[in-house]
């Protein structure tokens, strides 16, 4: 009979020992894996990851603009700029995005400037008509 098998199958369960398959697992997976590295000096990488940057929109106020003070249709193509801006920061398009938020912005000041001056000509001019007579 093989010492081998003897041994292996019929040695005793509190012995203390591992079993002889556990060895061989064990340096099987030494034999795989390879034998432990001395790794060499750790480098650490640094990633760089920008933050949410505002891009306000001006959604709001063109919208505000669009539906109140619209004189040539400055509140609406500002509206549509607002809504390419907000879309730019969709997709990650930082720089497109500013762009079309500043032209938002340039193109909401002239309406609300050309709006509240209509406005006030709306009112001054029937004065002054009622007044004369």
């Amino acid at each position: 009979m093989n010492p081998f098998l003897f041994q292996t199958f019929f040695s005793p369960v509190n012995s203390g020992q591992p079993h002889n398959y556990e060895m061989l697992k064990e340096e099987h997976e030494v034999a795989v894996l390879g034998a432990p590295h001395n790794p060499a000096p750790r480098t650490s990488t640094m990633i760089h990851i920008r933050s949410e940057t505002s891009v306000p929109d001006h959604i709001v106020w063109s919208l505000f603009n669009t539906l109140f003070m619209n004189p040539c249709c400055l509140g609406f193509i500002a509206f549509a700029y607002s809504m390419k801006s907000r879309d730019g920061k969709m997709v990650g398009d930082l720089t497109g995005a500013q762009d079309y938020a500043s032209t938002a912005k340039c193109l909401n000041i002239w309406a609300l400037i050309l709006g509240i001056l209509m406005t006030i000509l709306l009112i001054i001019i029937p004065v002054l008509i009622f007044q004369a007579y």
